[in-house]
C-alpha cells in the first residue's frame, strides 16, 4: 500500500492544531497516516526517511499522547467531587460498595451496577488489580456527572 494522495489534508479534516497539540506536526502525520493501515516502510518512502525513523516518531507519537491522556485523568482526578481510596489487599468485591457509599455522601450518581463498576475498576487499574485482589493502592474518582476515573497513584 502507498501513502494516499490526500495524505496532507488529512491533519486538517480532524482538525490538528499544531499550537495546541501536544504532538508536532510530523508526529501528527505519522500517527494518521498509522491509524489509516499505512505500513511503517510506505510512510518512509512518502517522507523521504528511514522506516526506523518512522519508527521512532510514531512511538514518540504514541508515547505523548499517553502522557496527554494521563494528564487530563489526572486533572479529572483532582476535580472529582469523590474519591475513594482503595489500599493494596481489598478484594475488588467491596469496591462498589465503597464507592456507593462516598458518592451517596456527596450527593452524586454513579450510573454502574456493580458488576459493570468492579470490571472498570479492574480493567483501569491494569496490573495493580489482579482477580479479585487489589494489589497496589488505586484511587476511585467519580466526577460530578457520574463518570468513573481510577488512578494509580
Amino acid at each position: 500500500m502507498t501513502v494516499p494522495e490526500d495524505a496532507p489534508d488529512l491533519l486538517d479534516r480532524v482538525g490538528f492544531d499544531p499550537e495546541t497539540s501536544v504532538l508536532t506536526r510530523r508526529q501528527a502525520e505519522v500517527l494518521c497516516l498509522r491509524e489509516r493501515g499505512i505500513a511503517q516502510a510506505d510512510i518512509a518512502a512518502w517522507l523521504g526517511t528511514s522506516r526506523a525513523n518512522v519508527s521512532s516518531i510514531e512511538a514518540s507519537a504514541r508515547e505523548n499522547v499517553s502522557k496527554a491522556r494521563e494528564t487530563v485523568a489526572f486533572a479529572e482526578a483532582l476535580r472529582a467531587p469523590v474519591q475513594v481510596p482503595v489500599e493494596t489487599g481489598t478484594d475488588l468485591y467491596d469496591v462498589p460498595e465503597m464507592v456507593y457509599s462516598a458518592c451517596d455522601d456527596a450527593g452524586v450518581k454513579v450510573g454502574y451496577a456493580a458488576p459493570e463498576l468492579m470490571k472498570l475498576v479492574g480493567d483501569a487499574a491494569g496490573d495493580a488489580v489482579r482477580g479479585r485482589e487489589v494489589r497496589r493502592d488505586i484511587l476511585v474518582g467519580v466526577t460530578s456527572d457520574g463518570r468513573v476515573r481510577v488512578r494509580t497513584p
